[in-house]
């Protein structure tokens, strides 16, 4: 006789005699994690980690109905939204959930800056956080045009434009995403296979290092702060306050897709002129409004060439943070770094509100 429940109750047996569950659960029932005023901002990175699971999933399903060709493109959205069951829901979770992962992964950046915990021997562990987080920012540049929409177009047009004042490297960056002079049948094709190939794999790869290193070294504590009791076992209490955040996660999800479904605009020509008031996303909105007021030239330089290298320059110094910052690393606070990192928050603040309202 069929009995579902005493299958469920005989599974764990079952998978304890096939899979070494013990020794794991024994290693994370072993490890800790720290208690203290500040603690609460490590469920940001399992946060930003199960939002780019909903990625996965919901991208894997809306790629079943997607067509990435510009011809079919804007009419397999509008077939995936209108016909598909549940289409329109699958779509406004994969568009809200990159939001709330990049939301994640930048609270979960800053609030690892602030607290040093990128200090030995934690370097490569920053290191990969750091990629993890412009790898981020290439899901939403590359995934944005592939509705093949008016306003997707134009931005993508002018996103890709940007880095052509790079020398040597800029024009054929370029080159690589549009695959010709502008934005067209090519171009979808490389964002495409970057969006759901190889910017996937590459970041899996790091996830999975990011991970590794961050069970062997263990969490850090931020500099001179006493534990406020003994340490946490990550396994279950920790994985247990995971899943509330998570929980959590899930209703702003929910009343973010019921509230604000995400809609599809006119089919893109490139023919016609480019709407008013185009901007790219929020998180782009800060470097947006810096080539908005950098002047044409300065000092005889190209203004946009200038932004550019100043971009290269900020994220080969985010990677290099924890080598540079060597009284972190002697355990000693670094007034100079904190007040770096508050002024690049304000700073992105400052713009992304400046992008809204000019």
């Amino acid at each position: 006789m069929f009995r579902p429940t005493l299958m469920l109750r005989s599974l764990p047996a079952w998978l304890e005699e096939r899979l070494p569950l013990g020794p794991i659960r024994g290693f994370l029932s072993s490890k800790t994690v720290p208690q203290h005023r500040h603690s609460f901002w490590y469920l940001f990175g399992g946060l930003a980690l199960f939002f780019f699971v909903l990625q996965l999933i919901s991208g894997m399903l809306l790629l079943i109905y997607y067509s990435p060709t510009p011809a079919t493109a804007h009419e397999s959205v509008t077939h995936i939204m209108n016909d598909v069951p549940f289409g329109w829901l699958i779509r406004s979770v994969h568009s809200w959930s990159a939001h709330l992962m990049v939301i994640s992964v930048f609270i979960h950046l800053f609030s690892t800056y602030l607290m040093k915990a990128y200090r030995r021997p934690r370097e490569l562990m920053w290191v990969s956080g750091v990629l993890l987080m412009m790898l981020t920012l290439g899901f939403g540049f590359t995934g944005y045009l592939l509705p093949w929409d008016t306003t997707a177009y134009f931005a993508t047009q002018i996103g890709t434009e940007i880095p052509r004042t790079v020398p040597v490297i800029g024009p054929f960056i370029v080159d690589i995403l549009r695959g010709g002079e502008f934005v067209a049948a090519e171009s979808l094709t490389r964002l495409f296979a970057l969006h759901v190939s190889i910017l996937p794999l590459v970041t899996l790869i790091l996830i999975a290092a990011h991970l590794a290193l961050n069970q062997y070294h263990g969490t850090s504590i931020p500099i001179r702060l006493k534990p406020s009791g003994p340490g946490r076992p990550f396994y279950p209490n920790f994985v247990y306050r995971d899943a509330l955040a998570w929980t959590c996660g899930v209703a702003v999800l929910g009343c973010l897709v019921l509230t604000f479904p995400v809609g599809l605009g006119p089919k893109a020509d490139a023919y016609a002129s480019s709407p008013l008031g185009i901007r790219p996303e929020w998180y782009f909105l800060a470097l947006f409004q810096t080539l908005r007021m950098m002047p044409p030239t300065v000092g005889g330089i190209d203004g946009e060439l200038i932004v550019n290298l100043g971009v290269l320059v900020a994220g080969m110094a985010l990677l290099a943070v924890p080598f540079l910052d060597s009284k972190a690393s002697r355990e000693e606070p670094s007034r100079l770094f904190t007040i770096l990192g508050w002024a690049a928050i304000g700073y992105i603040v400052v713009g992304i509100a400046l992008g809204y309202l000019t």
